[in-house]
């Protein structure tokens, strides 16, 4: 078994409290709307939506997923941290126990955001994760948070 760390840093136009609302507290409803083909739905499956929730996510049509269960490990609107863990489902691809993901939004010089995030899976046995897996999420995580920031850049009366 191994532990794999990935680091990655998005820049974004919407400020930090905006942001932090659309991307991670109402993800639920704004990734579905936004992205259907990505994320079909999002069911807590145990807890009120903080810490220690589990949430199984169903991924949309154009994704080759099925599903995926989240936990929330941590939550912190104040200073803007977001930390959950990918517990279950195909997304694991059978090669991986789990996939822990630490974000920070922060305040950027032009007004705008930096989004800090960490992950580390922690693989089964000897597997050994690829640049190209690894290249693979992170395109697709980016894609969906571009899209993200494009609503809401469209959309300048939300989440405020």
């Amino acid at each position: 078994m191994g532990v794999f760390t990935y680091e990655s840093e998005d820049a974004s136009v919407i400020p930090p409290a905006r942001l932090f609302k659309a991307f991670v507290l109402d993800s639920d409803n704004l990734i579905p709307k936004v992205l259907p083909q990505a994320l079909k739905s999002t069911e807590i499956i145990e807890g009120n939506g903080g810490p220690g929730t589990i949430k199984k996510i169903t991924f949309g049509e154009g994704s080759h997923l099925k599903h995926a269960k989240h936990r929330i490990d941590a939550l912190d609107p104040e200073n803007f941290t977001y930390s959950f863990s990918v517990i279950e489902g195909d997304a694991l691809f059978d090669k991986l126990e789990n996939v822990s993901t630490e974000t920070k939004i922060v305040a950027s010089p032009d007004g705008g955001s930096i989004v800090k995030s960490t992950s580390k899976y922690q693989t089964k046995g000897d597997f050994q994760l690829t640049d190209e897996l690894i290249r693979g999420g992170k395109e697709k995580a980016s894609g969906v948070f571009k899209a993200v920031e494009a609503y809401l850049v469209a959309h300048p009366d939300l989440y405020n």
